[in-house]
């Protein structure tokens, strides 16, 4: 019986295309951080332009704050204000009612690469990128973002180790000193090692980029915080 080794090769590397999982890239960060803001425009944002067949994108707007409860209500402190939390609660609201990361990190980058306050940016962003704002701001102003940005809150706590600053990586749930520089200084080369599948995005052969990332550091006093250039 003849075996016919070319099948046989070509089922072997269809089999290893389509079992390749997209990388798992996990972003905690708060929404005027200036190291988060520059992290999501020069490294993740472009990144997962070029290369986001083989990652997903995860993204937790949450960061150093702090959540108290009160009334049966979560009152959520922000290192950066009521601005900053506010943005928090418009990504997060985002990205529940638009769960596809090809429609809401469009919006979200629109919103962090943005000279102005995350609420006054939000709605033009909204609408370059075809989504209703009138119900994300219902969400952000009622019981459902109040809840959503919680359970951001209990992703962040549930950290380990616990972050220290922001922005924060985790690479397939894993965070170390190795994964974290890597991902500030050439984020597409850190996925690209990671993903395991063939053929590898044309993209994976032709990055360079490198970008010096600064750190939001957990419990940074308010005074500190206000010199922070967040454009």
């Amino acid at each position: 019986m003849k075996t016919n080794n070319f099948g046989f090769f070509l089922v072997v590397v269809l089999i290893g295309i389509s079992t390749a999982q997209p990388v798992n890239f996990t972003l905690y960060y708060e929404s005027l951080c200036g190291g988060c803001r520059d992290f999501i425009k020069t490294q993740y944002y472009p990144t997962f332009k070029l290369i986001g067949s083989i990652m997903n994108v995860h993204l937790v707007p949450y960061g150093n704050a702090v959540e108290t409860q009160e009334s049966g209500k979560w009152v959520y402190d922000c290192q950066h204000g009521e601005e900053e939390c506010i943005g928090n609660l418009i990504e997060t609201c985002a990205m529940y009612f638009y769960p596809n990361a090809s429609v809401y990190f469009p919006f979200i980058h629109c919103i962090e690469t943005s000279s102005l306050a995350p609420r006054m940016a939000a709605p033009s962003c909204a609408q370059q990128y075809e989504l209703d704002y009138s119900t994300i701001q219902s969400c952000v102003s009622g019981d459902l973002g109040n809840s959503l940005e919680h359970k951001m809150a209990l992703k962040t706590q549930a950290l380990n180790p616990p972050h220290s600053y922001v922005p924060w990586m985790t690479l397939e749930g894993v965070h170390n000193d190795q994964i974290q520089n890597e991902a500030e200084f050439n984020l597409i080369g850190l996925i690209c090692g990671a993903y395991r599948g063939s053929p590898k995005p044309q993209a994976c052969e032709e990055y360079q980029d490198r970008k010096l990332i600064q750190h939001c550091t957990k419990k940074r006093s308010r005074l500190e915080d206000t010199n922070i250039n967040i454009n």
